[in-house]
């Protein structure tokens, strides 16, 4: 029973990573470490995570390095003598507690700093408002007058509902597809206040390296300043109804001026229409001048008294 669980979760691992790797656009066939991400937090989070990792390495290979070569020298074979009056060393107590503590200190250090880095949101040149719904996003550039909702693309929903098992080849970015993606410009610090409208949901796109919770009545921050130009995705990361496999995230980065002539667009799109303006009233009319009136009578004829 074991082995068939095992072979079966073989099988969905075996089937995921691929998937895994078709949905994030910089993560290559295969990919077994972390992705280095395009932010500053990305960055952060794959720098201290490589430290972690060799860190521990380095313990593992003193570890079963000693166990290797206590194993073969003191093996049975060669007349070693297990030591019954052994209780404990002093001095290895000593080196197995301070070690420890040393590296865990030095860890400690960077993760602290890199974490209160990721939270400061002072010094922001724009601010974006992220809204979760069930299953859309709405995303409101702040004192801009510009807001956009994002959902599933039309050619996924169609797959989606057609229910035959979709390929690459009928769409490259099947259910990682949205109407609109969020543009955002490169090399600007980018200020985000994350919320929700109806249940909890999750804006999550891993190449920014960070993940905030939207909850309803409550505004959470984040920020970004993306290096490269490209198009980023992710999806909702925390469980929010029956579609909540449905709302991916698309973000679009572009350089500034790009940004800059997108954002002008948006504006014109959503500019009112001019008034028209009021029609000039006619001049009045001149009033014509009145006919004289024929009389029958004869005319009056003065008579000299």
């Amino acid at each position: 029973m074991k082995a068939g669980r095992f072979q079966g979760a073989l099988a969905l691992a075996a089937a995921a990573m691929p998937w895994a790797a078709w949905a994030n656009d910089e993560v290559a066939r295969w990919q077994l470490n972390m992705r280095e991400g395009v932010t500053v937090q990305s960055q952060n989070a794959y720098d201290a995570h490589m430290l972690a990792l060799w860190i521990c390495v380095g313990i593992g290979i003193l570890v079963f390095g000693a166990m290797a070569v206590a194993m073969f020298k003191f093996r049975k074979s060669r007349g070693a003598v297990p030591d019954k009056d052994f209780t404990h060393s002093t001095k290895l107590e000593v080196v197995w507690t301070i070690v420890p503590v040393v590296l865990l200190v030095l860890m400690a250090f960077p993760a602290t700093s890199k974490l209160i880095h990721a939270y400061d949101t002072r010094n922001s040149e724009m601010t974006v408002k992220v809204t979760g719904y069930q299953w859309m996003w709405t995303y409101e550039y702040l004192g801009e007058g510009v807001e956009l909702t994002s959902r599933l693309d039309r050619r996924s929903e169609q797959l989606r509902q057609s229910g035959v098992v979709p390929t690459a080849a009928q769409h490259a970015n099947y259910l990682l597809d949205v109407d609109n993606a969020l543009v955002l410009p490169t090399d600007t610090k980018i200020r985000f206040v994350i919320t929700a409208d109806d249940v909890i949901h999750a804006w999550w796109v891993p190449a920014l390296g960070w993940k905030q919770d939207a909850i309803p009545g409550i505004v959470n921050e984040a920020w970004t300043e993306i290096s490269k130009p490209g198009v980023y995705r992710g999806q909702c990361a925390e469980l929010c109804g029956k579609d909540h496999g449905f709302m991916p995230i698309v973000v679009r980065a572009v350089p500034r001026a790009e940004y800059d002539a997108w954002l002008a667009a948006e504006k014109a799109k959503r500019a009112p229409a001019p008034a028209a303006a009021p029609a000039t009233p006619a001049a009045p009319a001149t009033p014509a001048e009145p006919a004289p009136v024929a009389s029958d009578a004869p005319a009056a004829v003065a008579v000299a008294g």
